[in-house]
């Protein structure tokens, strides 16, 4: 029996037995100390879901249970391992969370050590009704604009330059037709190749897979089309591409909310957009347009970016908002949308843009570089947090003649 003393209470002086009695009766949930020989409650798998429930992961707004990232905790005595899977690539990201819930529930009583083990797993997520995801695909993200000028090409390809160094496999399809921007971006001159006659294998840069009406002419050859023609070819750019095993092709749309908006919301497999705009009231105006364009073809919207949020001085790094101040933010808050965040007017930007190595990669462990990333997370883990597509999983099922 243990010679413990409990707190007198209605028992009077049989407390000492009735709390021994307990002590002993419940092996499991007990530990001793080596220093005092003192019994101690050992931490349950409750209370460590109960701890972890207290943090909140800023790329979901979720906390790491309700999410269903909890694949594993196991306690060996007052040991404690605990095993996350994140939805979305966080290789810059993942040490400092581990870090945090470690600290929660090291703060336990009855836990002498914790050790949070984080990873990644990127699923397929579902596209609008009608539309059969693409092979080699897992999920598109479109980023649109509305209005041209706001720097969304830049973002496009950054976006994408960010999740692929956060960890994932990333394509990029430039989807403008008639002002094809990313082979300059991304500094490619080759042409694609074709295995088979019948498709194109995809051009590659900084790890990306990438395709563009630009690899496939002269870049100073003006595309003189008509909408038929210009929805057709951005078909074939995305079907007749071997894409190789992406958990994400990023989309950059022309601006605007005409044909080629449309055939990609009706035909093409979406699981998400992203609307760029920037703070003043005009630019707003078009992108509360893109915002209501996929709203009526159901396609979920991630976020809102706001790129030259302020102008960065690069002689004295002094900062102004000279289009205006929280637009984006004010746009987000309208339509109940997630704020991914905002970029600066830096001149860094567009020099490296402009060199064909994007700021992701000409400077990675830089400030706007860690803009870009936090966007690309954010990004993500909204996608993460909606519904999941299993038909891939399904077996095929095929009927012969005998």
């Amino acid at each position: 029996m243990v010679n413990r003393r409990g707190p007198r209470g209605r028992y009077g002086v049989g407390d000492d037995i009735l709390w021994a009695n307990v002590y002993d009766c419940a092996p499991s949930k007990r530990r001793s100390s080596s220093v005092s020989g003192e019994v101690i409650m050992s931490v349950t798998q409750p209370q460590i879901e109960e701890a972890l429930r207290s943090i909140t992961d800023p790329h979901t707004d979720r906390d790491p249970v309700s999410a269903k990232n909890v694949k594993g905790i196991n306690t060996d005595g007052g040991k404690v391992v605990v095993d996350l899977v994140l939805g979305y690539p966080a290789n810059s990201w993942r040490a400092a969370y581990a870090k945090q819930c470690e600290g929660i529930i090291s703060a336990l009583d009855g836990v002498e050590s914790a050790v949070v083990n984080v990873t990644s797993e990127i699923d397929s997520h579902s596209v609008q009704k009608g539309v059969k995801p693409l092979d080699g695909v897992k999920n598109m993200i479109a980023v649109a604009s509305g209005k041209g000028g706001v720097g969304k090409s830049t973002v496009a390809v950054n976006l994408a330059l960010a999740l692929s160094a956060e960890g994932a496999r990333v394509g990029i399809l430039d989807a403008d037709i008639y002002g094809p921007s990313q082979p300059r971006m991304l500094g490619i001159n080759a042409k694609p190749e074709s295995r088979d006659g019948k498709s194109m294998e995809p051009l590659h840069s900084y790890h990306l897979q990438a395709m563009s009406i630009g690899f496939l002419i002269d870049e100073e050859t003006p595309m003189i089309w008509r909408g038929p023609m210009v929805t057709q070819a951005l078909e074939q750019l995305l079907k007749d591409t071997r894409w190789d095993k992406l958990d994400y092709l990023v989309i950059d749309l022309p601006p605007g909310t005409g044909d080629t908006q449309l055939t990609l919301a009706q035909r093409v497999p979406v699981s998400g957009a992203v609307i760029v705009t920037t703070p003043q009231d005009i630019a707003l105006l078009d992108a509360r347009k893109a915002y209501k364009m996929f709203e009526k073809v159901e396609i979920p919207i991630l976020g809102v970016v706001e790129n030259m949020s302020t102008h960065i001085c690069s002689q004295c790094g002094h900062q102004e908002q000279i289009f205006g101040e929280g637009g984006g933010q004010r746009m987000a808050d309208e339509y109940g949308l997630p704020y991914l965040g905002a970029l600066p007017l830096d001149t860094r930007i567009r020099a490296d843009a402009d060199s064909g190595k994007p700021t992701v990669v000409a400077d990675p462990d830089g400030p706007v570089a860690t803009l870009y990333r936090d966007i690309g997370r954010r990004t993500a883990g909204r996608l993460a947090s909606q519904q999941k597509d299993y038909s891939a999983k399904f077996p095929s099922i095929v009927i012969q003649n005998s």
